[in-house]
């Protein structure tokens, strides 16, 4: 994992030179404009580097700024599969399965990044993120597991609402 996350002139096209990628340490202080057009411009970079796990997890971050859980999901996944030793990636991936609170998955990826830590800080960041899933489940947080068909309940639903429309048209 790079320390940093600088993507160098030559990979830039001319429009996207001075380009930091992630420009904010506050989410809650960048713009909705400023954020679409960091989206947009990550999104660009991202289609001219698949190979860029750095640049998917930016952009996986970025969507998730932006309350788009599926495309930050997505990203994020990709740069999981595209390097599965990034730590970076990994970390970000099972936050995000954290902070949608399923913590049964969340806590499977955040295994992989305390796995794959290569320094003390980031055994510690993993372990603390681990932490705070445990406590999660601890305190009654619910975890969703969409395991289960929901065919019978749905069909019980139906069968009722069908009854009672004959049974108000009888009358």
């Amino acid at each position: 994992m790079s320390e940093t996350l600088v993507v160098s002139s030559s990979e830039l096209s001319s429009d996207l030179q001075p380009l930091s990628l992630l420009p904010w340490r506050d989410p809650h202080t960048v713009s909705p404009s400023d954020l679409a057009l960091h989206i947009k411009r990550l999104e660009k970079l991202c289609a001219e580097n698949p190979a860029s796990v750095d640049l998917h997890t930016c952009l996986g971050i970025a969507y998730a700024v932006n309350y788009d859980v599926y495309k930050s999901m997505d990203a994020l996944e990709a740069a999981t599969t595209i390097d599965p030793s990034n730590f970076l990636a990994q970390l970000k991936y099972s936050e995000l399965l954290a902070r949608l609170r399923t913590l049964d998955r969340a806590e499977e990826e955040t295994l992989k990044a305390v796995e794959i830590a290569r320094n003390p800080l980031q055994l510690a960041i993993a372990r603390k993120q681990l932490l705070d899933i445990r406590t999660a489940r601890r305190h009654s947080t619910r975890n969703v597991n969409w395991n289960k068909p929901l065919t019978a309940p749905a069909l019980v639903l139906s069968l009722m609402l069908v009854v009672m429309f004959v049974v108000m048209m009888w009358k």
